[in-house]
């Protein structure tokens, strides 16, 4: 039996996230209906869906107009277009992952991981029998991982290596300049590089014009890398469940795509018909400016709770994504933080995410904040968990 270690964060959201008034957990940007996206069209007489289409299992590996939009945008300011062939869609990036790591690693193979991350990334190439190294960045450093320690890290058996960028939960990104770095030394030896991207390109706090804006790995010239993105983060459509993996590899994508022949077959007609109206030139543009500003106006609120709260809360500013990960200390002590968030919805209603729980038990006293949500509930939530902190924080247990 394949040994499974409990997905904390998600354990987390799925026993408390009914349960609360200010959901400032949530990764999503806030999340939109049919209708709404519709508004965001340019053209509102585009239809969605055809409801005269036969419900059959329709293109296998996705429908052409999703890949034609992900292909255009993933061939923007870049000289070698992406060829639609090069991707596939899934239910959702947490699918891309897992397909990723099921086609390409198993026993004897050995990955790195990028960490802190989503759990995901680094449990499931475990449970697969590989061997997994944490490739740690730390506060210190702007949550930005060492060259060196990457280079350290690497053993002759090295298959996979794995970045999440925009990073979750810090908010950091790892800049152009790190990314040739990895890629040169990925390169010389020949492994994969995994790159989450399901928080791109929700860039609120980097210009694309900074000359370390990272962009997608897929356009830097390295063959041997994979990326995922969803429409659950950064386009507001979670519901719809769409997720994709891309590559400029031909055999990879063909691995990939002859694994998910045992997992997928084929994705909903009306999800990727959704996707495909969200990603048409008409729509893309405004949902992003939407969730880019909404991201931008709540990230000040954030700030001003930090700032108000300056003794007990510290952290690097998130650059990019829809989370951050918070600091709270007690007369300079790290706080526990599943007692801290469990007495604070007990208490106030609002839901943020014990780090030291779900995503490493060094991250003693950290939190996970998720701010994309209606900027109503954020601003509420944090005015919330600003008078539990003054009033209530002396009930909250120490780290041990």
């Amino acid at each position: 039996m394949v040994q499974i270690t409990d997905f904390a964060v998600e354990s987390w959201m799925d026993a408390y996230e009914t349960k609360c008034k200010y959901n400032i957990a949530e990764t999503c940007c806030a999340s939109i209906s049919i209708d709404q996206l519709r508004g965001l069209s340019e053209d509102k007489n585009r239809e969605i869906f055809d409801t005269s289409k036969v419900l059959n299992y329709g293109a296998i590996r996705g429908s052409e107009q999703l890949r034609n939009n992900l292909a255009r945008l993933y061939s923007a300011k870049v000289s070698n277009p992406l060829s639609p062939d090069l991707i596939l869609t899934t239910p959702g990036a947490i699918q891309a992952n897992y397909l990723t790591a099921y086609a390409l690693v198993g026993p004897g193979d050995h990955v790195i991981c990028h960490y802190p991350t989503y759990q995901s990334l680094y449990e499931v190439p475990k449970q697969l029998g590989a061997d997994v190294s944490l490739w740690k960045a730390a506060p210190s450093n702007n949550w930005i991982p060492s060259i060196d320690d990457l280079t350290a890290l690497i053993q002759p058996n090295t298959k996979l290596i794995i970045i999440n960028n925009p990073n979750n939960p810090t908010g950091a990104v790892l800049p152009k300049s790190f990314l040739q770095q990895l890629i040169d030394i990925a390169s010389a030896k020949n492994i994969t590089i995994l790159s989450d991207e399901v928080y791109r390109p929700l860039f609120h706090s980097i210009s694309p014009i900074d000359k370390d804006f990272p962009p997608s790995l897929l356009s830097m010239g390295y063959a041997n890398v994979i990326v995922t993105g969803s429409m659950s983060k950064a386009y507001s459509l979670a519901g719809i469940r769409i997720g994709w993996i891309a590559s400029r590899s031909a055999s990879l994508i063909e691995a990939i795509a002859s694994a998910r022949h045992y997992t997928t077959i084929s994705v909903s007609h009306f999800d990727e018909a959704i996707a495909a109206y969200a990603l048409h030139p008409s729509t893309v543009h405004n949902l992003l400016a939407r969730n880019v500003q909404l991201a931008k106006t709540n990230l000040a609120l954030l700030e001003k709770f930090v700032i108000k709260n300056e003794d007990e809360v510290e952290w690097v500013k998130p650059v990019a994504g829809t989370t951050a990960f918070i600091k709270v200390s007690r007369e300079g002590r790290p706080v526990d933080a599943v007692d801290f968030c469990k007495k604070l919805l007990e208490k106030t209603g609002v839901l943020f995410v014990p780090g030291s729980e779900a995503f490493g038990s060094e991250w003693k006293g950290y939190v996970r904040v998720g701010f994309v949500n209606q900027t109503s509930v954020v601003k509420e939530g944090l005015d919330e968990a600003s008078r539990f902190v003054r009033r209530s924080l002396e009930d909250v247990a120490l780290a041990e």
